[in-house]
C-alpha cells in the first residue's frame, strides 16, 4: 500500500525543525511535547520561530489530531492539539513577545 507524509517546516528548536502528519498523526519532534515544547537554546534556536511554528503551523490542525513527540514522554506519551492548547502553558502565552519570554526563562 501507499503512505502520503506531509513534512511541515516547525522552525524554532533548530533551523530545520520538521513535523511530520501521517494518517491523521502528527509526529512533532522536538516543537512540541507533552506538556512543554522544544527548546531554543541549540545553535540557530529561536524563540521567535518557535511561537510562530506553534501557534501559526500546529495549531491550525483539528483539536483532536493526536501529537507523538519525538522524546521526553513523562506520564503522557501522547496527546492531543486541543490538550496542548488548553493545558500547556507556551499555549497560554497571550503574545508572541510572552511567549519568547517564558522559553527564554526555560520553563
Amino acid at each position: 500500500g501507499e503512505l502520503a507524509v506531509k513534512i511541515i517546516h516547525t522552525p524554532g528548536h533548530t533551523p530545520g525543525s520538521i513535523c511530520l502528519w501521517v494518517n491523521e498523526v502528527l509526529f512533532t519532534g522536538d516543537t512540541l511535547f507533552v506538556g512543554y515544547c522544544g527548546r531554543t537554546d541549540s545553535p540557530g534556536g529561536s524563540s521567535e520561530a518557535l511561537y510562530e511554528s506553534l501557534f501559526h503551523k500546529i495549531a491550525e490542525f483539528p483539536d483532536e489530531t493526536r501529537i507523538y513527540p519525538g522524546h521526553n514522554y513523562g506520564k503522557r506519551p501522547v496527546s492531543t492539539i486541543g490538550y496542548e492548547k488548553s493545558t500547556n502553558p507556551y499555549y497560554q502565552c497571550g503574545s508572541r513577545e510572552e511567549f519568547v519570554e517564558l522559553r527564554t526563562r526555560g520553563v
